[in-house]
């Protein structure tokens, strides 16, 4: 006996020890969790973070194209025969080693206003970037709503495929004792077979169906899929909203908020910028150059520190480029940025568009939906009353078998109809307030 406890306590600090190692991962996701992780590891949004990255890059770059450049340069060389000094410029009839250094800088003064357009129009790619970043978070916010919703409404439907199964279950069980009484015939206790095979396929179905919306928001959350989650339910004062709002309202809103209009109004003006900096490339480019150099030469006497100091020399000057003809390319360029222009703004016509698409989509579902709640309530109400009354009637063998499984089908059609309406009615509630700038709250 006393073995036998010694041997009970290992395996308890055993399993214990397990638990502690390998703690339950699966944990209750609310939408706003699910929300704030997807923010902050989805990896769309971390790509769209990226692009606004070198979009900050490319404007610093931008600015630093107005400041001078330096270089310095270094040659040692040797000459024989009959050669010019590189230093004093003599003509010489021997071996020459020559030694030369120089810092050689320059600084654009004016190019056609090109830099300073240049820097205006990366600012706006920049802006531009913040736009679509918030883009990417809108459409992930809204894909994760709408899982999420999905996932509650498979749930849900899991729940009624079991409750249907069971009851069919017993129904079948019932059959058998009528049929061995003799008080119905073979084929009502097949049907009733038929009927909880029917229903026991929809369960299986049902949890498939739960599981892939599971994954699916596994992916949008960016988590391992052995990791385990469970959601959290919905508190029942949402299964009915009444919507009040003005559809013009919510679309004006909707123009003034939301980053994919702001960001085609940026590109139209990028396209006026890029026509800016073409229009430039037909003026003059002017630029101040300048120089430091010394040099030492092996056919002067002095020494090599000497010559440094003698060979000094500084210079600076301007130089101006004049386009005169480069085969079309300016042309060319000026013609693509007025296409681009126009394209630009037929893009923001579309996305303008699109947006009232959403708003008149989600605007039309929400009232349809309000509705057919209303509807559907009704309905899974009275078929629920009456399949329970068909239930009591197969009970006294007032009811066929054929009846009472058209009743459970009903009142499942029934509860199929009032659950979608319920969650296409809160997702277009939601995507209705997403649309004026406010948050989705479940």
């Amino acid at each position: 006996m006393k073995r036998f406890f010694i041997i009970l306590i290992l395996l308890i600090v055993q399993i214990v020890s397990a638990q502690e190692t390998n703690p339950d991962t699966s944990n209750i996701w609310s939408l706003d969790d699910c929300l704030e992780y997807a923010l902050e590891n989805n990896i769309t949004i971390k790509d769209a973070s990226l692009n606004k990255g070198q979009a900050e890059v490319d404007y610093s770059k931008a600015k630093s194209s107005r400041l001078p450049n330096l270089y310095g340069s270094a040659s040692q060389t040797f000459s024989n025969g009959n050669s010019i000094d590189p230093i004093t410029s003599d003509f010489v009839s021997e071996q020459i080693h020559s030694t030369n250094v120089s810092l050689n800088s320059s600084m654009t003064i004016f190019q056609g206003n090109q830099i300073n357009n240049q820097i205006a129009q990366n600012e706006l790619l920049l802006n531009q970037s913040v736009f679509l970043e918030e883009e990417v978070k809108n459409n992930i916010i809204i894909s994760i709503l709408e899982n999420y919703l999905q996932i509650l409404y498979a749930k849900e439907g899991i729940t009624i495929a079991e409750n249907n199964l069971a009851a069919s279950e017993k129904e079948v069980e019932r059959a058998k004792a009528r049929l061995d009484a003799g008080s119905i015939a073979l084929s009502d206790y097949t049907e009733a077979q038929s009927q909880a095979a029917s229903n026991k396929y929809t369960v299986i179905t049902a949890k498939n169906t739960y599981q892939q919306y599971v994954i699916a928001l596994k992916q949008l959350l960016e988590l391992d899929p052995t990791q385990d989650i469970e959601i959290e339910t919905l508190s029942s004062d949402l299964d009915y909203v009444t919507i009040e709002l003005d559809k013009m309202k919510i679309y004006n809103n909707a123009l003034d908020i939301l980053p994919e209009v702001n960001a085609s109004k940026i590109g139209v003006e990028v396209s006026e910028k890029e026509l800016e900096i073409a229009k430039g490339a037909y003026l003059p480019t002017l630029s101040l150059v300048s120089s430091l150099g010394s040099g030492y030469t092996s056919i002067n006497d002095n020494s090599f520190s000497d010559q440094f100091d003698l060979n000094f020399n500084q210079r600076i000057g301007l130089s101006i480029d004049i386009p005169i003809f480069n085969r079309n390319q300016t042309k060319a360029a000026v013609q693509s940025a007025q296409i681009n222009i126009e394209k630009a703004q037929i893009s923001q016509q579309l996305v303008e568009k699109e947006v009232y698409k959403k708003v008149e989509t989600a605007y039309q579902n929400a009232l349809s939906t309000q509705e057919q709640l209303v509807a559907a309530l009704a309905s899974k109400d009275a078929a629920e009353q009456s399949y329970a009354l068909a239930q009591k009637k197969y009970e006294l063998g007032a009811l066929s078998t054929t009846d009472l499984v058209i009743s459970q089908n009903t009142f499942t059609n029934a509860q199929q109809n009032y659950l979608q309406a319920k969650y296409l009615n809160i997702l277009y509630q939601q995507l209705l307030q997403f649309y004026q700038g406010k948050e989705i709250k479940l």
